[in-house]
């Protein structure tokens, strides 16, 4: 009886790993071929791109367009732009949330509880596009770097998750040996706190990176100057001069234009995603133990 109980279990257990590993199978391929359609699209000849004969091999190897790319001085300064909203941006996210995260996770904080349930509220509800435009321009920060970096400085998601880091996975014994020993919050925080939580601030900085890297909506609405302009608003002008050729045109001019719209399309999407692609290698290890933190305990 107890070998045909095993059995069963065995069998189940099988047809259980049997039917994730399929799923993972099936979410790798949905995930993979459009990153390889747009890796071997980026080093093939646009025409073939547009009539449709690029899959997954390139096609007319060429890195023509790669050329080009290096050539186009507002992709450059687009990338400049990118790199200097992405650091700035990250830097300023990351100390707020610390400094807002410290204190939550703190029991003895007055109205903790209270302060928790308004930074919950502003997950499901804010002020609206209009009134925060409103906002902005009224404070002077229109058309400038802080336009973009300051508005959403913080995320309450990151903030709830790096909370429950330190509250979970720093004991509370460390805490209060650190106060015997006359150490005040803001020594405990810098020398204590700070050196045990390397894996959260490595998620902290992965998460608000990527975030700003490939923001775009609010440098549409907060910048009127194209030097500006990250490198994201100068992926998406190039993606709608590349979709004119929906209405088609017998002009050589704008076949041309939209031949290399194509070939520009696809080169600098492989380009912008390099350096997120840098930074996950370094943060990779602690990825998934940043993850589980916020999934065990909110």
């Amino acid at each position: 009886m107890t070998t045909i109980k095993n059995y069963k279990k065995t069998r189940n257990e099988f047809a259980f790993n049997m039917a994730v590993n399929t799923l993972g199978i099936l979410i790798i391929i949905i995930v993979l071929v459009p990153l390889l359609f747009v890796l071997a699209a980026s080093f093939s000849d646009p025409d073939l791109v547009l009539k449709g004969k690029v899959l997954l091999i390139p096609k007319g190897f060429t890195l023509k367009a790669y050329h080009m790319v290096f050539e186009n001085s507002d992709i450059w300064r687009g990338y400049l732009n990118t790199i200097i909203y992405t650091v700035t941006g990250t830097s300023i996210s990351l100390v707020l949330t610390i400094l807002a995260a410290y204190p939550l996770s703190r029991s003895q904080l007055f109205g903790r509880k209270y302060l928790l349930l308004i930074l919950l509220f502003t997950m499901y509800f804010n002020g609206g596009m209009v009134p925060t435009y409103l906002l902005v321009r009224n404070l002077g920060l229109y058309n400038s770097i802080w336009a973009i970096v300051l508005p959403a400085a913080v995320s309450t998601y990151n903030l709830i998750v790096a909370k429950t880091f330190f509250e979970t996975s720093i004991p509370k014994e460390l805490y209060e040996s650190a106060l015997l020993d006359g150490c005040g919050n803001i020594r405990m925080l810098t020398k204590i706190v700070l050196p045990l939580a390397k894996s959260i601030i490595a998620i902290l900085v992965l998460y608000y990176a990527v975030d700003m890297w490939n923001s775009y909506f609010s440098a549409l609405i907060y910048l009127n100057d194209d030097k500006k302009y990250p490198l994201q608003i100068i992926l998406r002008n190039i993606l709608l001069i590349g979709q004119t050729e929906q209405f088609g045109t017998n002009d050589v001019g704008m076949a041309e234009k939209i031949k290399m719209a194509e070939a520009l399309k696809y080169s600098v999407i492989v380009v912008s995603s390099i350096p997120m692609i840098i930074l996950y290698q370094f943060v990779q290890k602690h990825f998934v133990k940043g993850v589980m933190i916020g999934a065990i305990k909110g």
